[in-house]
């Protein structure tokens, strides 16, 4: 419970702080085709790998590093930007999405103070507690794109 209002606090304080947020989710699909999705210990649901993108970083490097981070996953293929959205949910905040096409976990990811759980799904068996936007991306890109500008 404590780490989820610190959670909050701390896009709250971000939202203060930045004129902008800029972020990354990475749609990273094993040999299977399976997507990799990651649950965080401070807030609920099932999400799609990402996070803010760091100062001196390019938003590319970003994805490949919240990869590694939440997942543990390499990335076999270059991943590509699908599309950029606004999320007015958080303000001022702006979200690339990238798909990898062929990803895999090089390790277990243990769960800590920031990923309670990982794993691969198929994108039409999503684990219980997926959110709507992340149901929302995989279907638009099983789809073949469309992407809307809102997240």
């Amino acid at each position: 419970m404590a780490q989820r209002w610190l959670g909050r606090g701390l896009r709250r304080w971000a939202l203060l702080s930045r004129p902008m947020t800029l972020g990354v989710r990475l749609l990273a699909f094993d040999e299977a085709g399976r997507v990799f999705l990651v649950r965080h210990s401070y807030r609920d649901g099932w999400y799609l790998p990402g996070g803010a993108v760091d100062v001196g970083e390019t938003a590319l490097a970003a994805a490949r590093r919240e990869a590694a981070e939440e997942g543990h996953l390499q990335c076999l293929t270059e991943p590509r930007l699908l599309a950029v959205f606004y999320n007015r949910r958080e303000g001022r905040d702006h979200v690339l999405l990238y798909r990898c096409d062929r990803a895999q976990q090089v390790k277990p990811r243990r769960p800590d103070r920031e990923i309670a759980e990982t794993g691969f799904f198929a994108p039409d068996d999503l684990p219980e507690g997926a959110t709507p936007a992340t149901r929302r991306r995989i279907a638009e890109d099983r789809a073949g794109g469309g992407f809307p500008e809102d997240w």
